[in-house]
């Protein structure tokens, strides 16, 4: 759910109005400066094209001898100047050289060769009335007209260049650019801000921030009694669970100012930038005081030091360090209170963990049939719902989805109701938006018949081995439709929501991940590439009971596999010969899975091939069908939708 509060730069803070919109548009840098720039150029050219044009009449350049000799016997010459072996002088009549220039000028200038007589040269100048001047050679241009040439471009460019770094640096929070800025968003307190009714389904967790909201606001309860409240509190879950509306919630309740910025922001290429931006960060929050610092996804920045390229140089570990320091500088009275968001809380530096940083972590798991209810509510508070809609049913079929999922699934079942043409939301539309999410979009692959009926019998050997094994989940859906990247789906799904697992409920699941390869052989002999999904699941659940769970005899109670997503520290100590004896067991398990679920269709080869030619009649069948199909009762469980987290057994593409 997106906060409905409104959001403002947090550098900028208006009180109310449009405020914030004025501060925007005062420090915007956009196309309109880059056009005045380039005005402002143009305009120095030309008014310095003009003055130069003004002060520098027309000059030609003419031979000394005959042109200016003849000039000058000719009486055309009024005065000259002297400048060195250079000669400037004035026409008494404009002279066109040469004689078809399409201009004349009265202004000329020559050079006196080496060998001329100087005495000669005077004679003639005297002799005619010429005037003659005198000047150094090295006389150059004007001081003001070098000045307007070349000194005054060059200073109205840099100093609209520095006009432009500054107003840029401003739009982007300060320094060169901004980079030292924090990029924080601050979420304003409105009536409409985000508060602990918009998040349900959590209420464990909204009760252990409650001690945060109260904090601030009346922090001299706390003080009087010599309490502190945590400087920093840790919300980690898997992602969708609600963390960053969670502390948005926080906020609202609280009615302070939020600032909310993710890890990664702080990163840049430039050494010290993240340092810079932590410290701005942090400042602007003190200064807002009461109010709370959110960092998001903080394990970006946050992992245990020394494992950087650099060592203690990296850019990532002078962040880190920097909110440390930053957070042992709180004051209890400052009022600000740092929120910090993961997926792994396993990977951050023991220091930021420890008392007095982050000391207090609360976790949010995947909500139950009663959270999940209420989150369904929360979301289908602005959504018409039509009669038949049964959130309670719903909220029972969609085990294992967060916050984020039903919010999807609600959203979903709107748009297939768009689509339909319905003035309300009706059951079959969340019922058919949930299928999508679980199975995926159907395709129009066209099947030979061959291939239908294979799949059929792949698929109805998942369905019998899941309707007939003690401790399997009840089978909820089969389809032979073409999906995504699959020919074929079974779903099942566990009654309840399940927390904990027996020995013989995994291999139960082994041996239904076996059913479509064991009917493919019963039936047809051989087998194809379709149990390629079912081979994967199989050796997975397989492996991480011997070498998680502790359920193989010969292991025995030792964990000698990495949990999901880590690096086990000890895993050069397991030795080759316990790898090998996993992989002996993990191979026994799987074999002896098959081989029962083979005995079993074995023996019901009959209901094996009615469900199968069920299916290839009516291409999906719903739970209840399919155990009828097979001369089976349906359980009570059945009879409702596939939830999100069924065990979906797909069949994938061929590739090979």
């Amino acid at each position: 759910m997106s906060p409905t509060g409104r959001t403002n730069d947090a550098r900028s803070q208006p009180p109310s109005g449009d405020g914030g919109e004025k501060d925007r548009k005062k420090r915007s840098f956009g196309w309109r400066d880059a056009l005045l720039f380039v005005a402002v150029l143009v305009a120095n050219y030309l008014i310095v094209s003009m003055v130069y044009a003004a002060v520098a009449e027309p000059r030609v350049e003419i031979p000394y001898r005959p042109t200016f000799v003849e000039q000058v016997e000719a009486g055309n010459v009024a005065s000259i100047t002297s400048k060195g072996n250079g000669i400037e002088g004035v026409f008494e009549r404009d002279v066109r050289y040469p004689s078809d220039a399409s201009t004349a000028a009265k202004k000329f200038s020559t050079e006196v060769p080496q060998f001329a007589d100087p005495d000669e040269l005077d004679a003639l100048l005297l002799e005619n009335g010429v005037e003659v001047k005198a000047e150094p050679a090295a006389t150059g241009s004007p001081v003001w007209l070098s000045f307007l040439l070349y000194v005054l471009p060059t200073l109205l460019f840099f100093g609209f260049w520095i006009w432009y770094m500054r107003k840029a640096g401003a739009a982007a929070g300060g320094g060169w650019f901004g980079m030292g800025r924090a990029k924080a968003k601050q979420y304003e307190p409105t009536k409409e801000s985000v508060s602990f009714a918009d998040v349900a389904g959590i209420d464990e967790v909204e009760q252990e921030l409650a001690e945060v909201v109260d904090f601030l606001k009346d922090p001299t309860k706390y003080q009087k009694l010599g309490a502190r409240v945590p400087r920093g509190v840790l919300l980690s879950g898997a992602p969708g669970t609600g963390k960053t509306l969670l502390a948005r919630a926080v906020a609202g309740e609280a009615g302070v100012p939020f600032f909310s910025m993710s890890a990664s922001e702080f990163i840049e290429m430039i050494v010290g930038v993240g340092a810079s931006r932590v410290r701005d960060l942090f400042d602007q929050a003190k200064q807002a005081a009461p109010s709370i610092i959110f960092i998001d996804e903080i394990d970006a920045i946050g992992r245990s030091r020394g494992s950087g390229m650099y060592g203690g140089n990296d850019e990532r570990e002078q962040t880190l360090n920097q909110i440390l320091t930053e957070m042992d500088g709180f004051d209890v009275s400052t009022g600000v209170v740092v929120l910090a968001a993961t997926n792994r809380p396993d990977v951050l530096d023991s220091a930021l963990l420890r008392p007095g940083r982050f000391d207090r972590r609360i976790t949010i798991q995947a909500p139950d049939k009663e959270g999940r209810l209420q989150i369904l509510r929360v979301h289908t508070r602005s959504v018409p719902l039509a009669d038949d809609v049964n959130l309670e049913g719903l909220a029972a079929t969609t085990v294992g989805m967060v916050g984020a999922d039903l919010a999807n699934l609600v959203n979903e079942a709107a748009l297939m109701a768009a689509r339909y043409g319905h003035e309300r939301v009706q059951m079959s539309d969340f019922t058919d938006a949930l299928e999508r999410i679980v199975l995926g979009t159907a395709r129009k692959l066209t099947l030979s018949s061959e291939d239908r009926r294979r799949t059929a019998y792949h698929e109805a050997g998942h369905a019998i081995t899941g309707m007939l094994t003690p401790g399997a989940d009840p089978v909820r859906k089969i389809s032979i439709i073409p999906r995504t990247m699959s020919l074929g789906v079974t779903v099942s799904a566990p009654e309840t929501d399940r927390f904990n697992y027996e020995k013989d409920d995994l291999v139960a699941r082994i041996m239904v991940t076996t059913g479509g390869r064991a009917a493919e052989e019963l039936v047809f002999g051989n087998a194809t590439t379709g149990a390629e999904n079912d081979i994967r699941q199989a050796t997975a659940l397989a492996r991480n009971m011997v070498g998680r769970f502790g359920m193989s005899d010969s292991i025995g109670f030792v964990a000698v596999l990495p949990q999901d997503g880590q690096t086990w520290p000890g895993s050069s100590e397991v030795s080759e010969g316990t790898r090998r004896h996993v992989d002996v067991e993990v191979k026994r398990i799987i074999d002896e899975a098959l081989a029962d679920t083979t005995r079993l269709l074995n023996a019901n080869r009959g209901r094996l091939e009615a469900l199968a030619e069920a299916l290839v009649e009516a291409e999906t069948l719903e739970g209840p069908d399919a155990y009828r199909a097979a001369g089976l009762e349906p359980p009570a469980s059945a009879l409702h939708p596939a939830p999100r987290s069924a065990a979906a057994v797909a069949e994938p593409v061929p590739t090979a």
